[in-house]
Order: C-alpha cells, then structure tokens, then sequence
C-alpha cells in the first residue's frame, strides 16, 4: 500500500514536471537511481509511478536506452489535423484565426505574468534568434523561431497555452520554413520579420500587455500574408515554366 501510495506521488510529480514544460517530449528522463533519489522515493516505488504514466501513454521505455516522454499531448491534437490541413486548404484561414488569438493572448500573459527568471530564458531565445538573422542561417532561423515563440508561451503560465502553441508549431512547420525561405529572398521584408521580433521582446521586457499582445498578431499576420504571396509568386513560375513550354 505504501508502494502505491508513493508510486502516485512518482506519477503525479512527473505529470506535473511535463505539463510546466521542464520535462520536453522526446527528454529522457535521469536513471532510475538518479531519479528515484531526486524523488526521494524507494526504486520500487519509481518503477510502479512510471508504470502509471506509461500506461497513459506519456512514457516509453526503450530497450537499453532508459526511459523517455512522449509526445502524445501534442501528437493527439497534431496528427489528426495534419492530413485535414493538406486536403482542406480553407482550413489554414481557421488555424491562422487560432494562432492570432493564441500567440497574441500567450505574449499579453507572458508580459503580465513572467518572472525574472523567465525574461532571462526569452531574452536568450531572442538573442538566438537574433545571431541566426545574423548568420543568414535559415535552418537555425527556423529553429529558434519556434524556441523563441515557445519561451514566450511557457513565460505565461498557461500550461494549456503553452501545450497548444508547441502543437500549432508542429502543425504550421513546414509552412513557415517555406515563408522564411521566401522573406529572406526580399531582405526589406526580412528585416520586417527581424524588427518584429525585436518589438515583441521590447514589449514583454517592459511588461506592457496589451502592446505584446498586439505586436504577436501583427506578426502571425505577417507571417501569414508572406506565406500567401509565396504561393502566389511559386503558381506565376509554374505558369510561366508552362507558356514557356509552349513556345
């Protein structure tokens, strides 16, 4: 009984490390001596608390290589969306509409709500960020956008927000590497890119809500509007390839 008892204190101080987002999915978690004595618990008791968790779905032991989280909060939303997104065109208006509302309201919270601590963690995001710009990197711009973003998200203390915004990510990926491809193409457009991310972070340092708020939507529109114009200018090519081939 006692077993069981500290097995769903193992548990449900996992769950709640994994929700706050100090547990990443795909993490692997400390071996089971380490852990168990961060837990302050018997090795029996962190094997049955990780069984519990297991059973959920929300760990995977690997054979020889330890245990890991899932990803299974965000694959159950991305997954089913995914094949809906690539045969229902209309549906990007929906998730644009989503995302305007989510990155907006996280950045007013993440203003309202961060702690030192977390300015620290985006202001370093930021700065990533900035130095991929720099480097014309578009791979780690794409990555550090997504970590930057994500800083902001987990500095609202919202763990639903933040699940959300880690999941919307997964689901826009590979159009918004597109649109970064396009802007940096157009260095005046991608310089916008750049200063909007500087505006936001200018925001949530001085803790000014409702002007993050706005400046988050200004830029998922943005975004948005390069990927349209991408799509546009790669369908006048393609025209053009074809009267091309008609001469």
């Amino acid at each position: 009984m006692q077993i069981q008892r500290l097995s769903d204190s193992v548990a449900k101080e996992l769950e709640r490390r994994m929700l706050e987002g100090s547990l990443r999915p795909g993490q692997r978690l400390p071996p089971e001596r380490e852990l168990a004595a961060q837990l302050g618990v018997s090795r029996p008791s962190l094997r049955e608390g990780l069984r519990k968790l297991a059973s959920k779905g929300l760990v995977q032991s690997r054979q020889g290589g330890g245990t890991f989280m899932t990803d299974r909060l965000q694959s159950a939303l991305v997954e089913p969306w995914q094949d809906l997104l690539g045969g229902h065109p209309d549906l990007q208006q929906d998730l644009l509409e989503l995302r305007h509302m989510l990155e907006g309201q996280t950045a007013e919270l993440a203003a309202q709500r961060a702690s030192e601590l977390d300015l620290q963690r985006v202001g370093r995001a930021h700065e990533r960020l900035q130095q991929a710009f720099a480097a014309d990197d578009l791979a780690a711009c794409a990555e550090a956008d997504v970590q930057y973003h994500q800083a902001i998200a987990d500095a609202s203390h919202n763990r639903l927000l933040a699940h959300l915004n880690a999941s919307l990510h997964r689901l826009v990926h590979d159009g918004v590497q597109c649109s970064l491809e396009f802007l940096r193409a157009h260095p005046a457009q991608w310089e916008r890119m750049r200063r909007q991310h500087r505006e936001i972070w200018g925001h949530l340092q001085a803790r000014r809500a409702a002007a993050a708020g706005r400046a988050a939507r200004r830029h998922v529109r943005y975004v948005h509007d390069a990927m349209h114009e991408r799509e546009r200018e790669q369908s006048r090519l393609e025209r053009a390839r074809r009267l091309e081939g008609v001469d």
